[in-house]
């Protein structure tokens, strides 16, 4: 009992052992010349209270250890905070996560689980047939069919999505938030940074206790490489190989028995080269993330042309026809940017004024005056997008990825890939 004691001792922050120290001191007796002088302690009992006055709780550990300056009234109810996060809503912080190794990590954690839906359905994400039944399969099937997806049927743990940049990967992410219902932990490497020794890999440990207390969850780690490189690699600091061990401990180590809360990590990375073997080990679904061929490139100009109006002679399969090479964000860039070229009714009225080579909205506000431009409606400049500004728009933008990325992501998949 006393060892239990001097642990649980050691584990309260500086602060709490110097109070109680000091409260200590406070409450022995002290010598003052030859008598001995009672403390407050053994002071005089003073009058009974009222009833009324006699209502309140004593102080917690627990509310010791989150506060610095605990009250008698730490135990009364609190009102729900309609500014924090779903899995911290209640009477108080400390009961949600009390039986955490380390609340206060949680409590930093937890503004990192997203609360509002992103709004993404499977709909909004253009091809990608492949990449969204995998998903599907992953996260929603189990949460249907719980007692099928046992033993060997079990739901994968890790799910690897690779491919150029602007090719929908994070997009899926968004959709899996928004469809799944689960839990969803938006991660990145400045989440699990810490200056403190040691911090960063009880960081870890903490984001998966949380995702297991709230499963099922999903934690979605974008650009996965910056956090797990290759152990080993010439310049790798001790604290970043103490992080990706305890990462790897906490996917798939001993402790983690069968029948396990279902915890998925969601990984995206446009350099599936630079990660540690033993993280692609544990990241049992591997898939491609491409870029979108004629059918898909037709579908992402319908869904960005969504609210804008379209003249008779846009055919957008023709437009999709001459992209090939261009990611999903290349498309967005194309119709934003043919969006914003009229009103060509105003281009004769201010041509003359318009530097040469200019056009597009710059031609219409060129020579005017703050005053007129902020007298504009939007009739007068919203008009419907033509044939001629999608080819005008993709004259001036280029393809993003290069061929050579293309090939690399594509030898990988054939080494590595499992889909």
């Amino acid at each position: 009992m006393a060892a239990a004691a001097v642990a649980k001792e050691e584990e309260l922050p500086a602060w709490a052992r110097a109070a109680r120290s000091g409260a200590e001191a406070a409450a022995a007796p002290r010598r003052e010349g030859p008598f001995l002088r009672p403390s407050a302690a053994a002071a005089p009992a003073a009058a009974p209270l009222p009833p009324a006055a006699r209502v309140r709780a004593p102080v917690s550990h627990a509310a010791c250890w989150l506060s610095p300056f605990p009250s008698q009234d730490a135990a009364a109810p609190r009102p729900p905070d309609p500014h924090a996060g779903p899995l911290a809503r209640g009477p108080a912080p400390a009961r949600r996560w009390g039986a955490l190794p380390d609340p206060e990590l949680a409590a930093a954690i937890e503004r990192d689980v997203l609360e509002a839906s992103p709004g993404v359905r499977w709909g909004d994400v253009a091809g990608l047939a492949a990449a969204k039944r995998l998903l599907q399969e992953a996260v929603v099937l189990p949460l249907w069919l719980p007692e099928f997806f046992q033993g060997i049927r079990r739901p994968c743990r890790g799910v690897l999505l690779f491919g150029p940049p602007g090719t929908g990967k994070t997009l899926l992410a968004k959709a899996v938030a928004t469809e799944c219902g689960t839990t969803f932990f938006a991660v990145s490497s400045a989440t699990l940074a810490s200056r403190f020794r040691g911090e960063a890999e009880r960081l870890v440990r903490c984001l998966f206790d949380m995702a297991r207390a709230a499963a099922p969850s999903t934690i979605f780690v974008d650009e996965v490489d910056a956090l797990c490189a290759p152990r080993g690699a010439p310049g790798e600091h001790e604290a970043s190989r103490r992080v990706k061990a305890e990462l790897l401990v906490q996917m798939d180590g001993v402790g983690n028995a069968p029948g396990a809360p279902p915890v998925m990590l969601l990984a995206a990375t446009n350099f599936p080269w630079d990660l540690d073997d033993a993280l692609r080990r544990r990241l049992e679904k591997r898939v491609y993330i491409p870029l979108p061929d004629a059918s898909a490139r037709a579908e992402l100009l319908a869904t960005a042309l969504r609210g804008v109006e379209l003249a008779p002679d846009v055919r957008l399969a023709e437009v999709a026809a001459h992209t090939a090479g261009y990611s999903g964000d290349d498309l967005t860039n194309i119709c934003r940017d043919a969006s914003a070229l009229p009103p060509r009714a105003w281009l004769a009225q201010t041509a003359t004024d318009a530097p040469p080579g200019m056009s597009g909205m710059r031609r219409v506000i060129a020579g005017k005056t703050p005053a007129e431009i902020k007298a504009m409606r939007k009739e007068e400049v919203a008009l419907p997008v033509t044939a001629g500004d999608l080819t005008a728009a993709l004259a001036r933008i280029a393809p993003s990825v290069a061929p050579a990325d293309v090939l690399r992501h594509e030898r990988w998949l054939r080494e590595f890939g499992s889909t």
